[in-house]
């Protein structure tokens, strides 16, 4: 279990729910390190001047704010503690919104909320008000030194914190150009739209995390496990990669396009309904057949990976 990296309480009117957090996520970005290839020894950053290219050391690094392009107001460390965000150990509660009305745009960092031990009357009552209520509170709460703003969420048996991005962090979208105003505008047909909502029904299915892997991740962990089994971890070995196939520039049809790709869907859901008549022929259900599969669940399993092995973890 991950250890708490805060412990406070959830102000609720004049109620507190004594509370310690927990991350909810863990990485598992694939990261390298930055190796001499003569030795392998790893090699650091140096810290130089921009400007001259030489060397500056630790003890003459001040910290400056730019305001202005190419102009810094220099700050010193007391500075910029002073400026610091109280460190209160309180999840603020300002106020509670629709949870349907907070883009996912805002989302930032999930966390876990665990009471503390007499905690468990409070906690429950917020965590089942919440949920009955369909609607999440907003609050303040100081992390890592930081302010944020912060979504309490009842999800499941637990209480999740979920910080969110500050409005000037999250970009207008008038700053994008050329976005149509609607699709009649952009010259789309109401058959075409008709088309792309039957597509989109047809691709529907329930979300299960699970089943989507990160296969970029499972493929250098795979390279890594193999290289190192074979005896080859410290050589380089040259790849060949086809040339990737080149689009055509010309305006596609987007009607027949659209067709295309309905009849792929309907195409793959007959032959999975010949293979289920075929077993019921044979005495068997969808229970109890090794071999049958919904489409929903074939195209879940194209999307999943082997795990990757302890030695390939390692690796990474």
């Amino acid at each position: 279990m991950p250890r708490a990296i805060w412990k406070g309480a959830i102000s609720f009117g004049l109620v507190y729910v004594p509370v310690e957090v927990f991350p909810a996520t863990q990485s598992e970005r694939t990261g390298f390190h930055l190796l001499d290839k003569r030795s392998l020894d790893p090699v650091g950053y140096q810290q130089i001047n921009k400007r001259t290219g030489k060397p500056v050391k630790r003890d003459d690094i001040v910290r400056g704010y730019e305001y202005e392009k190419g102009e810094f107001v220099v700050m010193s460390d007391e500075e910029i503690d002073a400026a610091s965000p109280e460190q209160t150990q309180t999840v603020d509660i300002l106020g509670f919104v629709e949870a349907a009305q907070v883009s996912f745009l805002y989302l930032d960092t999930p966390y876990w909320l665990a009471p503390d031990k007499r905690a468990g009357k409070t906690y429950a009552l917020l965590r089942d008000a919440l949920a009955a209520s369909g609607k999440i509170g907003i609050a303040n709460v100081v992390l890592h030194s930081r302010q944020h703003l912060a979504a309490l969420v009842a999800a499941g048996p637990a209480l999740a914190l979920q910080t969110l991005r500050w409005s000037t962090e999250v970009r207008d979208m008038d700053e994008i150009q050329g976005l149509p105003k609607s699709a009649k505008a952009a010259g789309v047909s109401a058959g075409e739209l008709n088309m792309a909502k039957k597509l989109i029904d047809d691709m529907s299915t329930e979300w299960d995390p699970e089943a989507y892997r990160d296969t970029y991740r499972d493929a250098i962990l795979e390279l890594a496990e193999r290289k190192a089994n074979e005896g080859k971890a410290h050589e380089i070995a040259p790849v060949e990669r086809a040339e990737p196939a080149r689009r055509s520039a010309d305006i596609v049809d987007l009607s027949d396009l659209l067709k295309r790709s309905l009849g792929q869907r309907k195409g793959s859901t007959r032959g999975a309904s010949s293979d289920e008549s075929k077993d019921g022929a044979k005495g068997g259900t969808r229970s109890d057949s090794k071999d049958d599969a919904a489409p929903r669940e074939a195209t879940r399993e194209t999307a999943r990976t082997k795990p990757a092995s302890k030695r390939g973890r390692k690796a990474a």
